[in-house]
């Protein structure tokens, strides 16, 4: 398993999304949480068994969400960059590269 860590502005991408998704039925920010966890699971076990998107930056879609875990691996430590919908640009997402 690979260390991983999370930026500022990926905690805040998770903190809305799952204050938008409380906001549409109670209960339901739970289970995008979950199944955020479970995709952080997968990129422990398998880090470069994901797409890469852009120059270092790999994303892993999470199931039943539109949303993608970015995230770069320098040495052996994982750093979660941002999640984000995926209709949002690129643009949004490229400018975190650490």
């Amino acid at each position: 398993m690979t260390s991983i860590r999370f930026t500022k502005e990926a905690f805040l991408d998770i903190e809305d999304a799952a204050l938008w998704y409380e906001h549409q039925r109670q209960g339901l920010s739970f289970d995008f949480e979950l199944c955020l966890e479970v995709g952080i699971q997968e990129i422990s076990r398998t880090p470069l068994a994901f797409q890469k998107k852009y120059k270092q930056v790999y994303v892993q879609f999470i199931n039943r969400f539109p949303y993608g875990i970015h995230y770069i691996i320098k040495n052996d430590l994982i750093t979660v960059i941002g999640v984000f919908h995926t209709s949002r640009s690129p643009k949004d997402w490229s400018s975190r590269i650490l």
